[in-house]
This record gives C-alpha cells, structure tokens and sequence, in this order.
C-alpha cells in the first residue's frame, strides 16, 4: 500500500531540515521493490519560498518550489513538518488549521526541530511532552508553557505525534517511520544509502555539551572552570573549587547556579563524560584508559554514567563516532 506523505515547508525554514524528509522518503533504495511514499511537497502560497541555511552567521538564502499548497494535507496519512522559519511568530492561521485538521482526521504528524512550534501554536502538545533542540528550549517554554519542552533526548514517538530534536535526529527520527511503516530491513537500507547509523533510538540522549560562562567579568568563574578542566583525570571536590575560587561554599554553588545552570558536582561530571567522548572518538586507548583519563576511575563507572547521560555504552559510542581506525 503506497502511503501518502506531505512535507509541509513555511517561510525562512531551514534547507537542511527540509531536505531531511525529501531525501529519506523520497526515493526508496534501491533494494526496495515493494511499496513505498507518495510524497508531497506543499506550502501555503504558490511563489517560491526563501528558505535560509539555519546559521546567523551565514545569511544566504535558498529558493523552494513547492508544488502543492496546504491541501496536500487533507489526504495525507503523514505531515512532517521540518522546522519553523521562526520560532517567535506563529505560522499563519491557514497553516494552523490545516494541521489541526489533518490530526483531527487521524494523520500522523511528524515534526522535526523547531517543527514542534507550528504543533505547539496549533495546540496540540498541551499538556505532553515534545523532544527539541536544547538551543529552542527556552524560547518554546517561555511561548507555550503548558508544553514539555524534553532536551535529553533525540526523539519521541507519542503515537499520533513525533516530535525530533533537529539536525541529525531529524534523520534518526525519519529512519524510525519508516521502520514502523515498512520494517527494520527497508530503514537498514535507507540508512546504508544515507551512510548514517540504522538505529539510534529515541531515549538516546542529544550529545549537549555544557558550555563554559563567558569569560569577560573579572569576577566570573571560567578561571576557575578553565583550571578545573585541567584537573579532570583527578578527583576534585567542591572544597577544592571553592579555594581556587576564593569563595564561600555558599556563594560558589550560587555562582555556578547563575553562570552554568547546574552544580559545581553536576557540572564536573558532565565535563568528564565530554572528555571520555573525546578520547573515544580520537584516541584509541582502552575503555580502562579513558575511565582513568577522564576521572571516572573504572570501566564500569564509565559504563554507569554513559548510560544515564548519553543512553549508550562507551563501546557503542565509539563504534558511532570514532575518527581513528579501530580498536584492535
């Protein structure tokens, strides 16, 4: 049975999520001979729509000829919605309704990034959960309140809705409808063409980094934060910190509070996870090693904290996103 697929594309969205959907579904690999998508390209106005490249530091525009308005949608089993040109005005009333409708007749609505604002605005995430990339988090939290904004994860299937996080989990999420839809062989072989990973699921966690406060105030921490990433294959205490800081243990967690948004404990632990990924990807020295190098002292230990933060082993990491030859 061919299913039909509309791709909804708005003004100013970025090419490299609407690309996502038209590569994945667009063709079926060369080893599928049976059913496949009917795809659809829709937008609400018949001109060309100037799509931007996401980087604000890389103006340059794309053109987009969709061939189908809005209508497209009324027959479609799947919408995917690749992401919003902008995240701080709604999408015209038109838009609105005509997602209301499709998931009102029972199509599955696929949003990938900032998507999720064109689903929140035509309310239907109130009250549930929605993966998103951490950097809209803010923005969709302080705009739609009575919507989850999840930043720990790469995607989220909610049954009716299935919201990604963007980037590359926009193709994570795109291979896991067509593993629903067509079985775990057929995404295999999209992923194969694609060269990415078959499978990463969707509990997997986004690979955030936790960035260091900037270091212009004199009475900031990166100092401190700068030395304490040169400590990382020791222990180090709070105590230790807040001598290096010539603070009050009280003042130094509330600085850490203001400038990182976590704990001096929670923060050292999220920079000794970013260094085990590092040597994992650039070194190829044993899981053993990389516990020591990184301050988590034992491969187990290593192992625990890569499955609460990332979802996945170190083995699997490293398989994922090793850039030296391999592990003998």
């Amino acid at each position: 049975m061919t299913r039909t697929l509309a791709i909804l594309v708005l003004p100013g969205a970025p090419i490299f999520e609407v690309a996502i959907p038209c590569q994945l579904f667009g063709s079926p690999p060369p080893s599928h001979t049976g059913p496949w998508y009917d795809v659809r390209l829709c937008s609400e106005g018949a001109a060309p729509l100037r799509g931007s490249s996401g980087q604000d530091d890389l103006p340059g525009a794309f053109q987009i000829v969709a061939p189908h308005g809005p209508d497209a949608l009324d027959t479609a089993d799947t919408v995917v919605i690749p992401a919003a040109g902008n995240v701080l005005t709604d999408p015209s009333p038109q838009v609105i309704e005509a997602v209301r409708a499709a998931h009102a007749r029972g199509a599955r609505i696929v949003s990938l990034c900032s998507g999720a604002f064109v689903l929140a605005a035509a309310g239907l995430l109130d009250g549930r959960r929605t993966a998103l990339h951490w950097k809209h988090a803010p923005v969709l939290r302080e705009r739609f309140p009575a919507v989850e904004a999840d930043t720990s994860v790469l995607y989220i299937d909610d049954d009716d809705l299935l919201t990604g996080a963007g980037n590359s989990a926009g193709i994570d999420l795109c291979l896991h409808v067509i593993r629903q839809d067509l079985g775990a062989d057929v995404a295999n072989a999209v992923a194969r063409q694609m060269v990415v990973p078959p499978h990463r699921t969707g509990g997997q966690a986004q690979y955030v980094e936790t960035p260091l406060p900037p270091s212009g105030r004199a009475d900031g921490l990166a100092p401190v934060l700068q030395w304490a990433l040169t400590q990382l294959d020791r222990p180090l205490t709070t105590a230790e910190l807040t001598a290096r800081a010539g603070l009050t243990g009280r003042t130094l967690i509330r600085r850490f509070h203001a400038e990182t948004g976590t704990t001096p404990l929670r923060w050292l632990l999220a920079q000794r996870v970013i260094r085990a990924r590092e040597l994992l990807e650039e070194t190829e020295l044993s899981i053993d090693l990389v516990a020591e190098k990184c301050g988590l002292g034992t491969a187990p230990n290593l192992r625990t904290h890569f499955a609460r933060e990332l979802g996945v082993t170190p083995s699997e990491y490293r398989r994922t996103h090793r850039r030296v030859a391999a592990v003998p």
